[in-house]
């Protein structure tokens, strides 16, 4: 119901607005004018977005200057098509200029690109509400290609082993995974999956992945060195009752201190500390390694190619010697 009528104030939005074109000039705003310039037959696309059309989307004064100063910054060509896609999907005008505050990129796209994008969500299974709450959090999210979000749902799908369902809660909560190395979120998966006994409904019901690595790492080793936390036998077993992951990840600091791991601040930071530098010198093994691989991969090559060479003069003889 919402959506038919913001649909029906769009479309008389633009008729009034069609009635009413206003004349830009650089710097400076008229907020409804009816006088256009006699030579000025295809006014930039830019040009198109006036104050006055802003007030009429519903915008107030504020945010419609706001508004008008950032497409002009950012030089957009289909900031009209884009603010219009935005509102069809129930954004209200304030939700949309805090999503251009965010993410000014935004001012730049296609709004033929932007739809797109939308109804490539809809079709994953983000309904309205959770397609608007999404965007609103992490605006970035309309920037990516189809190809990218298929990439990463495909990889929790198949690698991960989640479901469609689950795949899709990831998304929603956490976005943030789409622009994410896919290496390394397969890596946090293993990391909880293989090291902490976590299944996967868990891991939506924390929010697994709106936490780095670093981070569920210490967490995790702290608890275990306390004796608090022992990854489960084959079995799914334990000796102790560990605490659920929403209680490790989905809370403050202080929290977790407080209620899970039963230490002060000091403690936890300094332990915090000895990781960062395990990590950094495990890093730098990775890298030590990885060259000496590379060498060795290099000089097989040499051998390799020598061979060959040795090969092929043993060859040239031997048609020789027959002829």
């Amino acid at each position: 119901m919402g959506t038919h009528v913001c649909r029906k104030q769009i479309v008389r939005w633009m008729w009034r607005w069609s009635v009413c074109p206003v004349a830009v000039s650089r710097g400076y705003m008229p907020f409804c004018s009816t006088q256009q310039k006699p030579h000025q037959a295809n006014p930039s696309p830019i040009s198109q977005l006036t104050l006055c059309s802003l007030l009429k989307m519903g915008f107030s004064e504020t945010q419609a200057k706001e508004m008008h100063e950032g497409a002009t910054k950012s030089r957009g060509k289909h900031v009209h098509s884009v603010l219009t896609a935005l509102l069809l999907l129930g954004l209200n005008p304030s939700s949309i200029l805090k999503i251009m505050q965010k993410c000014p990129e935004v001012y730049s796209l296609k709004g033929a690109d932007l739809q797109q994008r939308i109804d490539h969500l809809r079709k994953m299974g983000l309904v309205e509400g959770s397609l608007q709450r999404m965007i609103s959090r992490y605006p970035k999210v309309m920037l990516l290609p189809v190809k990218r979000v298929n990439m990463v749902s495909r990889l929790l799908r198949e690698k991960c082993l989640f479901t469609i369902h689950q795949a899709t809660d990831i998304l929603r909560d956490s976005p943030e995974v789409l622009e994410q190395d896919l290496s390394k979120l397969e890596y946090k998966f293993q990391y909880a999956y293989f090291r902490m006994g976590v299944r996967q409904p868990e891991m939506v019901k924390a929010k697994l992945f709106r936490l780095s690595l670093s981070e569920l790492r210490c967490r995790h080793c702290f608890l275990e060195q306390r004796g608090l936390y022992q990854t489960p036998d084959k079995k799914g077993q334990t000796l102790i009752l560990n605490p659920p992951l929403k209680d490790i990840l989905c809370v403050s600091e202080e929290t977790y201190l407080v209620q899970v791991a039963m230490a002060d601040a000091d403690e936890f930071h300094v332990f915090r500390k000895l990781m960062a530098r395990e990590q950094e010198e495990e890093g730098r093994e990775d890298e030590y390694s990885s060259d000496e691989e590379l060498e060795e991969d290099k000089d097989d090559d040499e051998d390799d190619d020598g061979l060959h060479r040795r090969k092929r003069h043993w060859n040239t003889g031997y048609k020789k010697d027959r002829k």
